[in-house]
């Protein structure tokens, strides 16, 4: 025999262990299921009533759902009351056995008993599936007109389910609710309102899903006709003294006003005229509302959302804003962090709004809720003081909607004394958000790059490539002034900081290798103030070899990454140009061997760099290491370098040109309309690798949109290693820099699919590639990999080293040493030497080459010879281009890509050489470099390629693009 439930809740209670107390709960459970196969009846109340108690522990119950049907349709209400319990507590809407209660709920629905039918609509309340509300709606209705207010108000929460699971039906009950708030009981009141804002709930997002939200709904109609009997129960609710039924904290029917005003909010919003009914009371109740105690709180807060939430005055939008800022006086963390998150919301809300329609105010006015904030912004500042974390960000997020132009220099200086304090997970975003103010606020170019130099020291270990390359083109972009500004102040910041602050040294090395030669001139600066007396900030003069010492420092600590240690070579190597006027011959030769010093690194980068850096310095002092042409890596077979050479060299150390922002923004407006009439070229084709970060001369990866960062690119290039500016180029160049594809090729390159063809053993190198053309070199190819550091001054067209070739002149060899047979590709070949049996060509034979003329450009021609490599594929085809030399000297650091429309699909494999010797004569030989194409829309669309060439002609960079579009329609 079963215990009973108090003796089951005392051996419980006993258990000293949690495995005693689960050996009790297992050998009860037992005991029940026993009793439920027996069907004994008379315990089967006593039995869900025990397993309501192990439910409550956490225990399984699921066997004892059918005893709760069972219970259901017991005609004893004691029995049933324990059913209907059991069932709304161990059963889910999910659960298969509830619709067998279906019918015994229309029964109870139906019985004369009042507190049966209750009990019934409450489990429709709770329990109440789709097919459940269809078939007993029409049983809850009846209850809604009852005599019985205690009926009334159950089947207003039971409608209130019925239509959240079929709202399709909310419109045939809609007057028939409404005809409910005349009820004079409370309760049947309040439950109305609930559902009255239910209703409106899932009726809107039903209609959203429909895609019918172009009419008005027939239910908010009906629902907006009450709106005037609505706003005289609340303004009744305000004026009735004291009711000691509903007084809570000396507020009357706190409850109820909240549920009204949440009524509020969902019928003015969108509707002015119900929104102007609502005003006067909404007033009401802001201004008569008590605070002492949570009640008022809560009406205030709700009065607020629906204040900001309806077409609401300009006056009241103020009143809700002070009620606001009362709130964030308050002790209670949870009042303001609500007041808070309050005013973000609402702030946003409102610009997202002026955004989308021009004709709302944008919140600037005098009388404004912006303007009402503004008044609170010594309360929230003193929040970002809070030793409660939530707090601080909510107080932040609001800052940010606060700062305008008169108060962005106070607001930016909270900000930053707040970045020291914050935690450092949180510091990346503020830097990126104090960018953003500063960007959009700021009073002069000084107080930007003395806040952005200053966010760097607090927090540059934080910091995005975004907000580095945005204060390296702030710093560019200022006068020469300024610049001299910053390059002292980085140095002093640099010379303070523990090494820690990466994006600080990252922006001060750079900003001191390009403008060096400022710091050996003392700087001067005094700010004007409004009030009080202006401080004269002043620097003093350098020599050049603290200079260098204090770079040679930070580059050699232990803590200074490779990054950093790339970026100190490169400054090392412009310090020589800057610093070769200024008399100290020791500080330029501690320069040259601070280059050389990584000439034997370990890691590939930083050797590359130091070597050609080397030969770099030593081209500037007309100085060749090789002892012939072919070992010079300038090509030069004396000991002298010629004029050109030595020119391009102090070139490339010359000052970054000043990054153009309105070209490219030009040029990316051309791209997307041509692009949005013709097909997307978007598989451009190109045979560069992933740049390897620090890897060239200078890189602007960041600034002309590479990476993750967010500033505008630039048109400048660096050209042949000197820097040349859109604006410094002729006619010719400066139209191709506003051409189609040049936004396209200003990314970095992707690494090609294509495999690279290693060079067999004893094939003859490759000739020496020009220091100067935009190919670097193999070596460098190599420490892509594994250089992982991200280098924010690298070439955004320098492209990749090209693949070794294999000699394709030399014969295969036989290893018995027979002569090789000329066999066509394919073929098969005895291992002895001896050509394979002639096989009968069932295939028909490959078709001619046919030659389609690419371009010709400042002594350079390319043309492609098309083949179709499968008879059963004509879709494919392989473009071989031919690039010749038509000039009387050699081309260097040739580099071909291309772009092709979308539906045309490329693999660009790299060219046989990047230097084109003069094709003139019988020594001349053509460059060539395959290109493999797919047109999957062959018949409909013919083959077209945007092609981009550059090289070093003569000592000169040369850029070209060209369109060809000359290949046979149908068949390439």
């Amino acid at each position: 025999m079963s215990l009973r439930l108090r003796d089951l809740i005392r051996q419980v209670r006993a258990c000293k262990t949690a495995a005693e107390e689960r050996a009790v709960i297992a050998k009860e459970s037992a005991m029940i299921r026993t009793a439920i196969r027996e069907e004994q009846a008379h315990y089967r109340h006593r039995n869900v009533a025990k397993l309501l108690f192990m439910h409550m522990l956490g225990y399984p119950t699921h066997f004892g759902q059918l005893e709760c049907m069972k219970l259901i349709a017991s005609p004893h209400f004691p029995e049933k009351r324990i059913g209907y319990l059991g069932m709304m507590l161990l059963l889910s809407e999910e659960a298969d056995v509830l619709m067998l209660a279906t019918n015994a709920l229309k029964n109870d629905l139906n019985n004369e008993n009042r507190f049966v039918s209750g009990l019934a609509l409450c489990a429709i309340a709770n329990l109440a599936t789709a097919d459940m509300s269809r078939d007993l709606a029409p049983e809850v209705e009846k209850h809604l007109q009852s005599a019985q207010p205690y009926l009334r108000k159950k089947a207003c929460l039971a409608m209130a389910r019925c239509l959240t699971k079929c709202p399709e039906m909310a419109e045939d009950y809609a007057e028939k609710v409404v005809s409910l708030l005349k009820d004079r009981s409370h309760g049947v009141l309040i439950t109305v309102v609930q559902l009255m804002t239910q209703v409106l709930i899932v009726e809107e997002k039903f209609r959203e899903e429909e895609g019918d939200n172009d009419e008005e709904s027939p239910v908010k109609a009906a629902f907006l006709r009450v709106v005037p009997w609505l706003v005289k129960l609340l303004r009744n609710l305000l004026t009735t003294g004291y009711s000691p039924d509903h007084d809570v904290g000396g507020i009357s029917d706190p409850f109820l006003q909240v549920q009204i005003l949440t009524l509020f909010r969902l019928l003015g919003a969108g509707d002015a005229n119900a929104s102007e009914e609502m005003n006067d009371v909404l007033a009401q109740v802001a201004t008569n509302t008590e605070t002492a105690k949570n009640a008022g709180n809560a009406i205030l807060y709700e009065c607020v959302q629906t204040i900001m939430a309806i077409e609401s005055e300009d006056n009241l939008r103020v009143l809700a804003v002070n009620i606001l800022g009362r709130f964030l006086l308050n002790k209670d963390n949870n009042i303001r962090y609500v007041a808070l998150n309050t005013l973000s919301k609402c702030i946003a809300d409102q610009k997202e709004a002026a955004r989308e329609d021009e004709n709302i105010d944008s919140g600037d006015g005098p009388n404004s809720a912006a303007a009402a904030l503004q008044r609170h912004r010594t309360t929230i500042v003193d929040c970002l003081k809070d030793p409660d974390i939530s707090i601080r960000q909510r107080a932040l997020e609001l800052i940010y909607h606060l700062v305008n132009k008169e108060n962005v220099e106070g607001l930016t200086a909270e900000l930053l004394n707040y970045l020291v304090l914050c935690p450092r997970e949180h510091r990346a975003d503020i830097c990126s958000r104090v960018l953003r103010v500063v960007e959009k606020y700021c009073p002069d170019d000084m107080w930007r790059v003395d806040t952005l130099i200053t966010m760097l020291t607090i927090a540059g270990r934080e910091c995005s490539r975004t907000v580095l390359s945005s204060t390296i083109i702030y710093i560019s972009h200022s006068s020469e002034d300024l610049r001299a500004y910053a390059a002292h102040k980085l140095l002093k910041a640099i010379r303070d900081d523990d090494g820690s602050q990466r994006g600080l040294l990252v922006v001060g090395i750079w900003c001191i290798g390009e403008y060096g030669d400022l710091l050996l001139k003392p700087y001067s600066y005094t700010p004007s103030v409004t009030d009080g007396t202006p401080v004269t900030v002043s620097f003093m003069a350098l020599e050049p070899s603290s200079i260098v010492a204090t770079i040679e420092d930070v580059s050699t600590r232990h803590t200074c990454t490779l990054e950093s240690k790339e970026h100190a070579i490169t400054c090392f190597t412009k310090l020589s140009d800057r610093f070769a006027n200024a008399g100290h011959p020791e500080t330029l030769e501690r320069l040259h061997e601070l280059v050389k010093k990584h000439a034997t690194s370990q890691n590939l980068e930083l050797q590359l760099r130091s070597c050609e850096y080397d030969a770099l310095l030593n081209a500037m002092k007309g100085i060749s290491l090789g002892e012939n042409k072919t070992d010079d890596i300038f090509g030069s077979d004396s000991s002298q370098l010629s004029n050109e050479v030595i020119k391009a060299a102090k070139e490339a150390l010359a000052r970054m040109p000043v990054v153009d922002l309105s070209i490219i923004k030009r040029k990316k407006a051309s791209v997307m309309e041509e692009f949005d009439q013709d097909d997307e070229y978007d598989n451009v084709g190109t045979t560069d690798e992933a740049p390897a970060p620090g890897g060239d001369l200078l890189d602007l990866a960041d600034i002309f949109g590479g990476g993750d960062t967010s500033a505008a690119p630039s048109t400048t290039k660096q050209l042949n290693g000197s820097a040349v500016s859109g604006e410094q180029k002729g006619n010719d160049a400066e139209k191709s820099d506003v051409d189609l594809l040049s936004d396209i090729f200003s990314a970095p390159a992707t690494t090609s699919n294509v495999m690279p063809t290693l060079a067999p053993v004893g094939i003859a190198s490759q000739p020496a590639v020009d220091m100067f053309a935009s190919t670097p070199s193999i070596g460098q190819a190599n420490t892509q990999a594994s250089s992982n550091s991200s280098n924010l001054l690298a070439d955004v067209f320098s492209p990749s080293v090209p693949n070794p070739q294999p000699n394709t002149n030399s014969s295969s060899l036989d290893m018995f040493g027979a002569t090789p047979n000329n066999t066509p590709a394919g073929s098969m070949t005895d291992v002895f030497g001896g050509a394979a049996p002639q096989q009968p060509n069932l295939a028909a034979a490959p078709e001619a080459v046919v030659v389609v003329p690419g371009f010709t450009h400042a002594g350079i021609s390319v043309e492609f010879e098309c083949t179709k490599p499968d008879v059963w594929n004509k879709q494919k085809s392989i473009l071989v281009a031919q690039i010749s030399n038509n000039t009387d000297a050699p081309i260097y650091g040739l580099n071909l890509q291309c772009a092709v429309p979308k539906y045309i699909t490329m693999e660009m494999n790299p060219p046989s050489s990047t230097t084109v010797p003069v094709t003139a004569g019988s020594q001349g030989k053509k460059v060539t470099q395959t290109v493999n194409v797919t047109n999957t829309m062959l018949g409909t669309k013919n083959l077209m390629l945007k092609i981009k060439v550059s090289f070093t002609s003569k000592g000169t960079k040369v850029e070209h693009m060209a369109t060809c579009a000359s290949f046979d329609a149908g068949k390439f």
